[in-house]
């Protein structure tokens, strides 16, 4: 099995305004623990000469994460190095009409590692569709991040995509949940 390291959207506006003014500062805080982590298990990627791929969401001209704005940017901290794959998407699905699938193919990729941001909305539709597509996936339990969303705080939804997710499955390819410690490349 040839393991990649898929990192979606954890862009400079990904959670921009994703709470109430008095909800935000937890939900930063989230994120940058989050971030802490995937930096982390990327390097230890990197040193293991895991391929890893960066996904980066285009939200539309006037949006906050428009292509070529600064909140469009890759965060610093997961920021690519040569040889690193970014993988350019406009929907939630990070196969849908990108060119993620090619890559993954080009390398012999049938086991992915996922992390990344808005829990509820790309990091659950990409898994999904990996699986579907006859990957295995490994979701980082605490490596996804989100924001509250109607009466739902970020960690109600991180959790209960936790569970939805924890032994999905499409024949024999399925979703196993670990914490990004327990990680080894």
């Amino acid at each position: 099995m040839t393991t990649a390291l898929l990192i979606i959207d954890v862009q400079n506006a990904i959670l921009e305004g994703e709470g109430t003014p008095e909800r935000q500062p937890a939900i930063d805080e989230a994120l940058d623990e989050t971030v802490g982590r995937l930096q982390s298990i990327q390097a230890r990627a990197r040193a293991a000469r895991v391929p890893v791929f960066l996904v980066q969401h285009d939200s539309g001209h006037g949006s906050s994460m428009a292509r070529s704005s600064t909140g469009w940017d890759l965060r610093d901290e997961i920021a690519p190095v040569p040889g690193e794959t970014i993988i350019h998407k406009r929907n939630c699905d990070s196969f849908f009409q990108t060119d993620l699938q090619e890559e993954l193919e080009k390398r012999s990729i049938s086991h992915l590692v996922v992390g990344g941001c808005m829990t509820q909305f790309c990091i659950d539709t990409t898994v999904r569709r990996a699986v579907s597509l006859g990957y295995d996936v490994t979701l980082l339990s605490d490596g996804h991040a989100t924001g509250d969303m109607g009466e739902l705080t970020f960690a109600q939804i991180v959790t209960h995509h936790n569970a939805l997710l924890s032994g999905f499955n499409a024949g024999a390819h399925g979703v196993e949940l670990r914490r990004s410690s327990e990680i080894a490349f």
